[in-house]
């Protein structure tokens, strides 16, 4: 990357008030090691525990869902181009912070998703607390990465009803953005 690129990402970085950024292939390790650097850096600021907490928490729940869904795609044609998508960002917004994440996805999963997340947003906290102690009790389905209760988790600890949007790329991918702010 020249100079003047380098100069105009910084410059977009710092418009967003990004306080950390990655972007890449997302395995095990990396978000480990990425989440231990964003516990150490949100441990330096003066900001209650339980805020720390919920940064940190949403973090990890978005990056493994990236993780998650490019597991669901090995082996598959999409596998490459969606494996190398992920991006997360942790930044400042009217006094508290986002944690916003994007990746591609097929199109045919973003219908899916889209229902998932309006439910989501159309329920208050008591009602997200509920709906996630219903899902706790279920069993995992068969080949199923999770009880799908991450989703659910991230609309409980956000201040603020999540945003998302799914911008289609081409006739196969769109691109998949999800923000919580704390």
């Amino acid at each position: 990357m020249n100079g003047n690129r380098m100069i105009q990402l910084q410059q977009a970085l710092s418009s967003e008030s990004v306080l950390i950024s990655f972007s890449g292939r997302f395995t095990q390790g990396i978000i480990e090691e990425l989440g231990e650097a964003v516990k150490n850096y949100l441990e330096t600021e003066n900001r209650p525990k339980n805020d720390i907490f919920n940064i940190f928490a949403i973090f990890i729940e978005q990056t493994q869902n990236i993780k998650n869904y490019i597991t669901v795609k090995e082996g598959t044609p999409s596998y490459d181009r969606v494996a190398n998508s992920g991006i997360v960002i942790i930044g400042k917004r009217n006094g508290g912070n986002y944690v916003s994440s994007g990746n591609l996805i097929e199109n045919m999963d973003a219908p899916t998703l889209a229902r998932r997340i309006d439910r989501l947003m159309a329920l208050d906290k008591a009602e997200l607390k509920k709906l996630y102690k219903e899902e706790m009790k279920k069993d995992v389905p068969p080949g199923s990465l999770g009880a799908g209760l991450g989703l659910i988790d991230i609309a409980r600890k956000a201040s603020a009803p999540l945003e998302y949007s799914i911008i289609s790329i081409d006739e196969r991918f769109s691109f998949f953005t999800l923000t919580a702010i704390i």
